[in-house]
C-alpha cells in the first residue's frame, strides 16, 4: 500500500453513505448516496463515485459527480434527494443506475457506458403495458435498491421498504405494498418487469414464524452471487444492523443467517444493545472479495445525526458458506495493524461512548461526544472528537505496539486527566492542562503487543476536544 487504510476509508471531510462496492477491470468502486455535514435530510448531494486499485486499498480516486438529481425530470421541490443507489452491466455491455427519489416509490434508471459515468437519465421502472410501478395502490414501494445479473445474463432488481407499524410511515405508503423486499426480474431494456414481483425478505409485520423473525427486513436491498448461491444483505428494523439471508435462486426461498456488522457491534460476542461501542444510526452497504479477503461495506453516524454518515469497511470472515459478523476498527482496509508509530487523527476512533453508553446519534445531546468538524464542505482541517466529558471513551482498533514507548495527544479544553488502556490493563496516563487551543500532552507507553486496541478515557470537569494521538 502507498499508506495506511483508515476507516472512514474516503477522505475525512467527505460523506458517503450506503456504499455499494465492486471489483470491475482490477478496481474497486464504491456507489453511494451522498451526504452534507450538518445537512438537515439525507442525501442532499448529487452522486460522486470513487474507487481504488485492488493492489491498494488505501488510494482512493474520487471519479467526481457521475450523476446530478438534477437530470431526472421527475425532480420536484417535495422530491428533491436521491436515496441510495446502485448499478449493474446489462446484456448490451452499459452500465445502469437505479435509484428512487425521496420517498416517491418509484424507481429511476440511468445509464453509462463505463461503469464511472457519465450516467444520463433513460426512464422509470414500469410494467410492460406502461404502468409506472409505485404510483398506484397496491403496487410495490420501490426503495434502496439492490441489482444482479446472473451468470445466465438475467437481471433481477431487489426493492422494497418496510418499517415499524404506526412509526409514521403508513400516511407515505398510501396503500403501497410494503410487507418486505421484493424481487422483480428485468426485461433487456432494464426498465420493463417480466412477470410478478416475489417477495424475498420479509419486514417485521410478515416475518413471524420465519428464519427472518428475529431479524425481520427494514431497507437496504443488496445482493450478491457467490458460487452458486444467492446472498442478500439489509438493514433489518433495529437500523444499525446489517443482516443476510442465503437462498439457491434469485427469487425466492431465502433464509435469514444472522448478522454480518452492526455499527454499534452489538450482537458481537454477545454483545446487548445498552453495551454499543459506538453511537449508532441507519445503516446499508454491501459485500466485496478482493485477492480473496471478502470486505463488509458500511456506514457510520457522525456529528449527533443521521444525516452526515461516512463510509466504512471491515473484513469479515466466509467459512463454510456462512459469513461472521464483522468487528468495527479503524483499520478495516488495511493490510493488518496500524503501525505503533505515526500520527493518527481521532477522527478515525471505531469506539466512541459517553459515561452512560452509547445510543442512536440522532438522540445523542451535547452533553455526550461525537466527531464533528469546523466549517463545511471538503475544505478545512481534520475533523475532531469534540464534547469528550468524564467518563467519555474513544476506542482505537488495531496497532502493532511492540516497538511504541511513547504516546502524545493535541487536546483542547478542560484539564484532566487521559487514561491510555488496552481495555485490561493501563499503558499510558496523559495530564492536559486548559487550553483554548490545540495543546499536547506526552507520556511514556508501556508494553504493547502486535495487535492492541488504545482506548483513551477522560477524567475531569468540563469537556475535551480531541484532535489526534502520535505514537513513538
Amino acid at each position: 500500500m502507498k499508506q495506511q487504510a483508515f476507516n472512514p476509508y474516503l477522505p475525512a471531510r467527505e460523506y458517503i453513505p450506503d456504499g455499494e462496492p465492486y471489483l470491475v477491470d482490477g478496481r474497486v468502486y464504491v456507489f453511494g448516496s451522498h451526504d452534507l455535514f450538518n445537512g438537515s435530510c439525507f442525501c442532499l448531494g448529487d452522486y460522486v463515485a470513487y474507487s481504488a486499485p485492488e493492489d491498494d486499498l488505501s488510494d482512493w480516486r474520487c471519479e467526481g459527480v457521475i450523476y446530478r438529481k438534477t437530470q431526472d425530470p421527475r425532480l420536484n421541490e417535495k422530491d428533491n434527494v436521491m436515496f441510495a443507489p446502485d448499478v449493474v452491466q446489462g446484456k448490451d455491455g452499459k452500465w445502469y443506475l437505479y435509484y428512487t427519489l425521496a420517498s416517491n416509490g418509484v424507481m429511476s434508471v440511468a445509464v453509462s457506458d463505463t461503469i464511472a459515468g457519465k450516467y444520463e437519465y433513460l426512464g422509470v421502472v414500469r410494467t410492460p403495458n406502461g404502468h409506472v410501478i409505485g404510483t398506484s395502490e397496491g403496487d410495490v414501494f420501490h426503495f434502496d435498491p439492490g441489482v444482479l445479473r446472473d451468470d445466465d445474463g438475467r437481471i433481477y432488481l431487489y426493492t422494497g421498504f418496510s418499517p415499524r407499524p404506526g412509526e409514521g410511515c403508513d400516511a407515505l405508503m398510501q396503500g403501497r405494498r410494503w410487507e418486505g423486499s421484493y424481487c422483480f426480474e428485468l426485461e433487456d431494456d432494464m426498465r420493463t418487469v417480466r412477470g410478478e414481483p416475489t417477495l424475498v425478505a420479509p419486514g417485521i409485520v410478515s416475518a413471524k414464524g420465519t428464519s427472518f423473525e428475529k431479524h425481520p427486513f427494514f431497507e437496504a436491498s443488496s445482493i450478491r452471487k457467490i458460487g452458486k448461491k444467492y446472498y442478500f444483505a439489509y438493514s433489518s428494523v433495529y437500523c444499525h444492523e446489517l443482516c443476510y439471508a442465503v437462498s439457491d435462486r434469485p427469487n425466492g426461498a431465502f433464509k435469514c443467517m444472522g448478522v454480518l456488522v452492526s455499527n454499534g457491534d452489538v450482537g458481537l460476542k454477545g454483545r446487548k444493545y445498552l453495551d454499543a461501542v459506538s453511537y449508532m444510526g441507519n445503516n446499508h452497504g454491501g459485500l466485496v472479495s478482493v485477492k480473496g479477503q471478502w470486505y463488509i461495506f458500511y456506514h457510520r453516524h457522525t456529528n449527533r445525526s443521521s444525516y452526515s454518515r461516512q463510509a466504512c469497511a471491515e473484513k469479515i470472515t466466509f467459512k463454510n458458506g456462512k459469513f461472521e459478523q464483522a468487528e468495527l476498527t479503524s483499520c478495516g482496509l488495511n493490510e493488518g495493524p496500524l503501525l505503533g508509530k505515526g500520527r493518527y487523527p481521532a477522527y478515525i476512533a471505531c469506539n466512541l461512548i459517553s459515561a452512560e453508553g452509547a445510543k442512536f446519534s440522532e438522540k445523542a445531546t451535547e452533553e455526550e461526544p461525537c466527531i464533528t468538524q469546523d466549517g463545511e464542505g471538503y475544505d478545512g482541517p481534520d475533523p475532531y472528537i469534540t464534547g469528550m466529558r468524564s467518563g467519555s471513551r474513544a476506542g482505537f482498533k488495531y496497532f502493532d505496539l511492540t516497538e511504541t514507548h511513547l504516546i502524545s495527544v493535541l487536546t483542547r479544553g478542560a484539564e484532566g486527566i487521559l487514561t491510555v488502556t488496552d481495555g485490561k490493563k493501563p499503558l499510558a496516563v496523559l495530564v492536559l492542562s486548559a487550553s483554548e487551543d490545540w495543546a499536547p500532552a506526552k507520556a511514556p507507553l508501556l508494553g504493547g503487543n502486535p495487535s492492541s486496541p488504545l482506548y483513551f478515557t477522560f477524567e475531569g470537569d468540563g469537556a475535551i476536544d480531541f484532535k489526534e494521538f502520535t505514537l513513538i
